[in-house]
């Protein structure tokens, strides 16, 4: 199990001002007005008790000489005690009101953080799996921090309103406060142990209830339920589900009976000190050393700062473990992407005259000793139709991934019209290149929305969408939606329409119609569609492509063979380039690749 230790706790406390910091840019005006609430609000209780002293002490002298006493300064206190309750709940509803806006805006603003700082990270930060376990966990932190909020700001609350409180009892006995912090420092010290245990029990079972979490989803899912039903899968995962199930409510409830049992104990240690306290202001009240009022007040001070204190003490351990998962939220932000940006980058060419040229290119992902990718040496003309072929594995997505500069080259170069690829402006390269892949999101938005992604600026182009619809074949299946173009699609999504594989495919191709890239790139573009289907796309997407670049991933040589140059690799290395004629005629790789694929059509 994971320890923490109380030096982790305080440290973790150093996270809390970068916290507050995003909480003030949330909303500075909510920030203060919370601030200030909280502020009156702790003044509040010994307000109260103070205005109470007073009322007995005046009861007991009216009761002493009630006839030439007036009552009417006994009703002014019952009056002013009656307007600082109904004050003192206004500022309570107040305050949870401005908590529950704060934590919502909060939650709000973290989450666009989340994704604006996503949005500037590299792809191949996404695939490693340690930054993904730090984007999980800063994602959680979102509304989970929502509640540090609270306890934090409560817990300044309470600071004051104790400090208050024991100007008090200082006044009277000073040694009454020690003997507080003495009756509540062993529940204090059982209930973060406990706490603690708690924490590093949750911890340790995580991997366990993400498989617990599965076998749910997979145990009661649309997705799932046919292979379910089909393989008689249900005893199975639920005997799974049991298993792992009663084995975290076995080890928490040996904890829970731990914790009961000492909680217990500590309690009764703290109400002999709070009641011997209690004792000795009585017995000075008999001994007339002091009035009925200031007993009442002292016995209510007494009693508020003990339970404000014990919430202290517990409430500590719970914001020292917040404070310590906002690490996980801030080391998130510290991430910083590895492509480097051309502050003074050279304009895109418009058009290409030379091309893409990769110079001794490789690749390597990170903490990977393998190579994707390498020894990459040749061309992408201007206007040149090139196909890449290779078995699966031999990293032909990575290649076009170099090209779309969504990673960079670990060595070697990739030139554009003779300049580094990396000398261009990002955000305008990208622009230009237009790419659809074999593993295209589903968005489970309506039809127009999925297309425009191609070109997001152009959602408000129906014109355009439509065009795109047509090019790709999609726009015959749209007209059979009830909601035509404004038709949602995916489960998820009220009234959402499920598509075919192929469905989708088509829908997906409409974006690289959207944009007027000169590098289209498709990566197994046609894999879902049948043959009709395949041949009619690629007669368009020819058209489309008319002097412009073009780079084709796809295992069907009916597809490839329409490329002026193929390019064949195997594990990730270039093995043969030339027309499919060319290709066929050398006997090597493609040739073999070829007749295979066409024996199984015989």
């Amino acid at each position: 199990m994971v320890e923490i230790t109380l030096k982790d706790k305080f440290s973790a406390l150093n996270n809390l001002p970068r916290f507050f910091k995003l909480v003030w840019h949330t909303s500075p005006s909510l920030t203060l007005t919370n601030a200030f609430l909280r502020i009156i609000r702790s003044a509040i209780p010994v307000a109260i008790l103070y205005v109470g002293k007073l009322i007995i002490d005046q009861v007991v002298h009216l009761s002493q000489d009630s006839e030439t006493s007036s009552h009417a300064y006994l009703w002014q206190l019952v009056a002013v005690e009656f307007g600082l309750a109904i004050f003192s709940d206004s500022l309570s509803r107040a305050t949870i009101l401005v908590d529950s806006l704060l934590g919502n805006l909060f939650s709000n603003y973290t989450s666009i953080k989340i994704m604006q700082h996503a949005a500037v990270l590299d792809l191949d930060q996404f695939e490693d799996s340690t930054f993904y376990d730090k984007l999980e966990r800063a994602r959680q932190q979102t509304v989970g921090r929502t509640i540090l909020l609270s306890q934090v700001l409560g817990q300044v609350q309470d600071l004051i309103t104790m400090a208050f409180l024991a100007a008090g009892l200082i006044i009277f006995n000073p040694w009454l406060i020690l003997l507080l912090f003495i009756a509540v420092l062993p529940a204090f010290i059982a209930e973060s142990y406990f706490n603690d245990k708690n924490y590093s029990l949750s911890r340790s079972q995580t991997p366990e209830r993400r498989e617990l979490d599965y076998i749910r989803y997979v145990g009661a899912s649309d997705e799932t339920a046919k292979e379910v039903k089909i393989f008689n899968l249900s005893n199975f995962l639920i005997d799974r589900f049991r298993q792992l199930s009663y084995k975290f409510y076995r080890d928490n409830k040996l904890l829970a009976k731990r914790r009961s049992l000492w909680g217990t104990l500590f309690a009764i240690l703290g109400s002999l000190g709070y009641y011997g306290a209690y004792i000795f202001i009585i017995s000075k009240a008999i001994a007339g050393k002091l009035s009925i009022g200031d007993l009442t007040f002292l016995a209510g001070s007494f009693r508020q700062l003990r339970s404000l204190l014990e919430g202290i003490l517990s409430r500590f351990t719970s914001v020292s473990q917040g404070a310590i998962y906002l690490k996980d939220f801030f080391d998130f932000f510290d991430i910083q992407p590895k492509l480097k940006l051309s502050s003074n980058g050279h304009p895109f060419p418009n058009p290409i005259k030379q091309g893409f040229t990769f110079k001794n290119v490789g690749f390597r992902y990170a903490n990977s000793e393998h190579w994707a990718n390498r020894n990459l040496n040749f061309t992408l003309h201007a206007g040149e139709k090139l196909a890449l072929v290779g078995e699966n594995g031999a990293s032909k997505t990575t290649l076009v991934k170099l090209l779309a500069r969504l990673y960079d080259p670990t060595e070697g170069i990739i030139l554009l019209d003779g300049y580094d690829l990396r000398e261009y402006d990002l955000a305008e390269l990208r622009k230009q290149v237009g790419v659809i892949f074999q593993d295209y999101i589903r968005y489970q938005m309506t039809v127009s929305q999925n297309i425009a992604v191609g070109n997001i600026q152009e959602k408000e182009n129906r014109e355009l969408i439509i065009h795109s619809a047509k090019q790709s074949l999609a726009d015959l299946l749209v007209q059979k939606l009830p909601g035509k173009y404004d038709q949602p699609l995916g489960k998820r999504v009220n009234q959402g329409i499920e598509l075919s594989g192929g469905e989708w495919q088509k829908i997906a191709l409409a974006r690289a119609y959207m944009k007027d890239a000169q590098l289209l790139i498709l990566d197994e573009p046609t894999s879902a569609l049948d043959a009709r289907a395949e041949y009619e796309v690629f007669q368009r997407f020819s058209a489309l492509t008319k002097n412009k670049t073009a780079v084709l991933i796809s295992h069907r040589f009916s597809t490839v063979r329409m490329a002026d140059r193929i390019l064949v690799l195997e594990k990730g290395e270039l093995l043969e380039a030339g027309s499919h004629e060319e290709l066929l005629a050398k006997k090597g790789r493609y040739a073999e690749l070829f007749k295979l694929q066409a024996k199984g059509y015989q």
